[in-house]
């Protein structure tokens, strides 16, 4: 369905036009020539199944075959193997809540946290105001889809959880309004779905979860000839992280050979220091830094051990 819209006619691209995974045989819902903007109506990651009255116990029946659906392919006219699909980011409309979630089994420090958690997040649709947790904390908003890819030439269903190089399920919180983003094309109409609407997220997204909620997400599509990328590549408007940067941040580290230990090692001095300081909960503080704290590799130079940081802002608690 087509519309008007600022940024001229607009292809409409509904919540029931999604499938779970990637591959190349899915049949297109829609054709995009080079230029054309298509807004999606993204589904949560849970497709729906979590609403505003969910509690933690409720996730014990997700449906996890229904997990992050992705909306489209759209075949993009012209596209070939070899080419890079460029997307640019124009708007996000939100609905006004969403949910944060341990889920038991996901997520960085899965051995610690074993037990389900759930908050449910309501705030500003404009989302220019920050999202509180609870009483204690306000985080500012920056919205973007986590899920953003093009059909990978190897046949077959793949797993829509692993990002891989033709994009995916990759969490980039900077692939925001005004970014743009380069995917290598493997197949004829590159075939580009999106979804996993989040209304902000730290880097890292340590819980394995965000605000994870509901988008209309405006973008225009591209065709660069013969980029030939070996991997997706983005360029942004501007500042990444000013939304945050007002009052500093607090930084806790890990240090050691190995740098998936280092990110533990430093989320768990984040989540002590939250705890202590602040008297939350082990869980709130992990998942809090889920959604505002930035995984950061400060040095990976000097053997055989690496540093790697956490940063949580300042802003959200002070």
């Amino acid at each position: 369905m087509r519309h008007n819209h600022p940024h001229g006619p607009v292809n409409t691209i509904h919540s029931h036009q999604h499938h779970i995974g990637w591959n190349n045989a899915f049949p297109p819902v829609a054709k995009a020539a080079p230029g054309d903007v298509l807004e999606f109506d993204c589904l949560d990651p849970s497709c729906g199944q979590i609403t505003p009255d969910w509690k933690a116990a409720d996730l014990a029946r997700l449906d996890f075959g229904r997990i992050n659906p992705t909306l489209g392919p759209i075949e993009v006219e012209g596209a070939e193997p070899g080419d890079a699909l460029r997307i640019t980011f124009l708007g996000f409309q939100n609905n006004g809540w969403g949910w944060t979630a341990n889920i038991p089994g996901f997520g960085l420090l899965a051995d610690q946290f074993k037990e389900p958690a759930l908050h449910i997040w309501k705030y500003d649709s404009s989302l220019g105001q920050p999202a509180m947790f609870g009483g204690m904390a306000a985080v500012p908003l920056k919205p973007f889809c986590g899920t953003i890819g093009v059909a990978p030439a190897e046949a077959g269903l793949h797993s829509v959880v692993p990002p891989r190089r033709v994009g995916g399920n990759m969490d980039i919180r900077d692939l925001s309004i005004g970014t743009e983003l380069f995917l290598p094309v493997e197949v004829k109409g590159a075939l580009f779905s999106i979804g996993d609407p989040h209304a902000a997220q730290g880097d890292g997204e340590v819980c394995g979860t965000a605000i994870e909620t509901q988008h209309k997400v405006t973008l225009k599509l591209d065709i660069v000839k013969g980029a030939n990328l070996n991997m997706p590549r983005f360029r942004t408007p501007g500042p990444v992280s000013r939304h945050l940067d007002e009052k500093g941040y607090d930084v806790t580290t890990g240090i050691g050979p190995d740098l998936f230990t280092g990110a533990r090692d430093a989320v768990s001095g984040m989540i002590d220091l939250l705890t202590k300081r602040h008297n939350m909960s082990a869980v709130d503080a992990y998942m809090l830094c889920s959604v505002c704290a930035d995984l950061r590799i400060s040095e990976i130079v000097d053997m055989p051990n690496w540093v790697v940081s956490v940063y949580f802002p300042r802003v959200v608690l002070d």
